[in-house]
């Protein structure tokens, strides 16, 4: 799985493989990990965001492996709240300026310790979480200073695949990849 992996994203080494295999949750930030980070607002103040379909499938698939998933993000936005409400994503947290708290909650409900959590973020409000976990996630077009400290930078920018590319990376890495070729999630 991890040459396929490689084959389909990049070369990953086997610490990074191995703390994969241990990550029982997934957190994402939203703005520029789920979107491209851009924010399109219209003259009646409507608010839009697109999503790529590829990070739902992924979403999906983790949850039907058992691997949890929840957000973070600083924001409020009710186009969030029903995207993830779709894809069944059970910790929705919204207008967390400080992440901090919303980790350990996530982490306490989930009765799990933070070496069994991925972070994937795109700036530097998602780094105090992303230092407390055991795999730190950069999308391709994260801040400079995530990129150069996290554990691993996908292939893919935010927005365009990220989240699935680090999906695919946890489910391969259990060996659960296989199971949802061809599937419809």
């Amino acid at each position: 799985m991890q040459q396929l992996f490689q084959q389909c994203y990049q070369a990953v080494p086997a610490k990074l493989w191995q703390q994969a295999q241990q990550i029982r949750l997934l957190i994402c930030d939203v703005d520029g990990v789920f979107s491209d980070g851009r924010i399109y607002l219209g003259n009646s103040g409507e608010e839009l965001k697109a999503f790529h379909t590829r990070d739902g499938y992924g979403i999906k698939a983790l949850r039907k492996a058992g691997i949890e998933v929840a957000i973070i993000t600083g924001r409020q936005s009710r186009i969030v709240q029903q995207r993830m409400q779709s894809l069944t994503v059970p910790h929705i947290y919204q207008g967390q300026e400080h992440k901090i708290p919303a980790f350990e909650e996530v982490l306490t409900i989930e009765q799990l310790e933070p070496h069994q959590v991925a972070y994937i973020g795109d700036d530097l409000s998602d780094w105090e979480v992303m230092q407390q976990v055991g795999l730190s996630v950069a999308v391709q077009d994260a801040h400079p200073y995530l990129r150069l400290h996290s554990h691993y930078v996908t292939s893919c920018p935010g927005g365009f695949g990220a989240v699935r590319e680090v999906a695919d990376l946890l489910l391969m890495s259990i060996g659960a990849f296989q199971q949802f070729r061809g599937s419809s999630t």
